[in-house]
């Protein structure tokens, strides 16, 4: 067994394997790429994490980096969740939900939880979390969401942070949130971790001051390195360093509690389903029906159902999907059922002024509509073929007057490599999930996934959109997300990360310019159904 790995069992409540079958289900995620770790840890307290990271930091110190990487249910599809070293899995023990207190609208948790288990236990008080509803086959933990900055249907987990615990990489632990400009000082006279910290953030702010504006002035939702360095200092002097760790992806610290806020929520949905015959006239209509704040606003591409038909699936409550050129889906969750009913009453008149119909669930049973927002499952679950669509092109945001330029692009882009690339659009937040099918087992198919990738991130900037909105870049999408960056911003980036990871032992190679071979080396044999459970 490995030395590192006996050490560590002597020391931790938790268990730590060198197991080969451990280290080969851990070294893949929700992404094409695969990773085998050298060790897999399944801490049972805080401490435990605490203690891996000091002895990594210990051996760091001595020149011998053992890389960290925390995983809830490896469900990340950009190979953030893989990697060499020390896997850490938070899902196994760190999963509870430690507290909710219900008079304030908080929520106490592991971060391994699932946000199932989450909104399940917070459903009981009568409350509800934002971005807890999720689409995806794997569970989704609530570190991850947070790591990654992922949406769920309806908004982020992340958005509802109210403060984190946060293991650095020497195993201080650290609790962050707003302080004050008097409080910061005394951060600053620290002489540990954190005090160092402090320090070398405010000479960085200082040096950086009219990049770190423009950042901030720059409202385009953009993951790909760390943008919310400029929201971490307010103008009065006091700092909140929680933005930072909101979709670093596990390379700055490793959290381990959260505090989240939550809101009431309403029992009953109401679901609409409009057909239309054009994914262009899905997003005009949707411009319009966004002004009523549906819950949820999506456009599914009419090429995705008819794929899912020739599987053998049936959509009764579509019919026909042959001459479908998209469906848009609107819920309504609002509090109070009256104001759900008065805004169904202004979409029906908004469609009937269109001469569009409509399909809604006082007229169908609400659980008819899952056969829409299912769509992705379906065709992963139902293909009786080895390979299914890639998670490769997913999470891009494009403001909502440069779409039809965008889906113009998209379109080009599809005819010149002669590949399908349907997509789901995210009305609300303005984000692009596209249906990839691509055989890995074909080297042909590998050739184009990297240039793939390039060519879709060139169109998303060129449309002055964000590669990475929903969810961060990893070590998958790095190389296209950071080529568009100038040099100043990526400079600047560097040093942050250099700040809290000195020695380079959490998560190398995510987030950062990773090389292609690098990535070629690591690309799967193949991706299927099995896959993305």
């Amino acid at each position: 067994m490995n030395k590192i790995a006996v050490y560590l069992n002597e020391h931790l409540m938790g268990e730590v394997s060198s197991a080969k079958a451990l280290r080969r289900k851990f070294s893949t995620d929700g992404s094409v790429l695969s990773i085998a770790p050298e060790i897999v840890a399944f801490p049972r307290v805080t401490n435990d994490i605490r203690k891996i990271a000091r002895f990594t930091w210990q051996l760091a110190e001595k020149g011998h980096v053992v890389p960290l990487t925390a995983r809830g249910y490896g469900g990340d599809t950009t190979g953030a969740a893989i990697g060499k070293g020390v896997v850490i899995d938070l899902s196994q023990h760190l999963n509870s939900v430690i507290e909710v207190v219900a008079k304030d609208k908080l929520v106490h948790v592991q971060p391994g939880a699932s946000l199932k288990t989450v909104n399940e236990a917070l459903r009981w008080q009568g409350m509800k979390l934002y971005g807890a509803t999720d689409y995806a086959l794997k569970p989704v933990s609530v570190g991850g969401a947070i790591a990654s900055d992922s949406f769920g249907a309806d908004g982020t987990v992340a958005g509802s942070v109210e403060r984190l615990e946060v293991i650095l990489a020497n195993g201080d632990i650290i609790e962050t949130g707003k302080i004050s400009k008097r409080d910061v000082s005394k951060k600053l006279g620290l002489q540990t971790f954190e005090g160092e910290i402090y320090r070398k953030l405010e000479g960085l702010l200082e040096d950086n001051e009219a990049l770190i504006k423009q950042l901030a002035q720059d409202e385009t939702r953009d993951n790909t390195g760390y943008k919310r360095l400029a929201d971490i200092r307010d103008k009065d002097g006091s700092f909140d360093l929680t933005p930072l760790f909101i979709g670093s992806q596990g390379t700055l610290g490793i959290i381990s509690e959260v505090v989240l806020k939550t809101d009431f929520y309403s029992v009953d949905d109401t679901h609409v389903a409009v057909m239309t015959d054009s994914i262009q006239t899905a997003r005009d209509l949707a411009e319009r029906i966004n002004d009523l704040e549906p819950t949820e606003l999506t456009i599914y591409d009419g090429a995705l159902f008819r794929r899912a038909a020739h599987q053998g699936a049936q959509f009764s409550l579509l019919g026909s999907v042959d001459q479908v050129g998209a469906v848009l889906y609107v819920r309504f969750n609002d509090f109070s059922p009256r104001v759900q009913t008065h805004k169904l009453k202004k979409l029906r008149r908004l469609l009937a002024k269109a001469t569009i119909g409509a399909i809604d669930s006082t007229e169908r049973d609400p659980a008819d509509f899952k056969t829409i927002t299912g769509i992705l499952q379906t065709l992963s679950l139902g293909s009786s073929e080895d390979h299914i669509a890639i998670p490769l092109l997913n999470g891009a945001s494009v403001p909502a007057n440069r779409r039809e330029e965008f889906e113009i692009a998209l379109g080009e882009l599809a005819a010149r490599d002669h590949i399908e690339l349907p997509v789901v659009v995210n009305c609300i937040d303005g984000t692009y999930d596209v249906a990839t099918l691509l055989k890995l087992e074909s080297v042909s198919d590998k050739q184009k996934l990297f240039k793939l990738l390039t060519d879709y991130a060139t169109v998303v900037d060129r449309c002055g959109g964000a590669f990475t909105a929903d969810g961060a870049e990893g070590r998958l999408k790095a190389p296209a997300a950071w080529a568009v960056l100038d040099g100043a911003q990526v400079d600047l980036y560097h040093q942050l990360r250099a700040i809290f990871d000195p020695f380079n032992t959490l998560n190398p190679g995510v987030k950062d310019k990773t090389e292609l071979r690098t990535l070629v080396a690591a690309l799967r044999a193949d991706f299927d159904g099995a896959s993305v459970l």
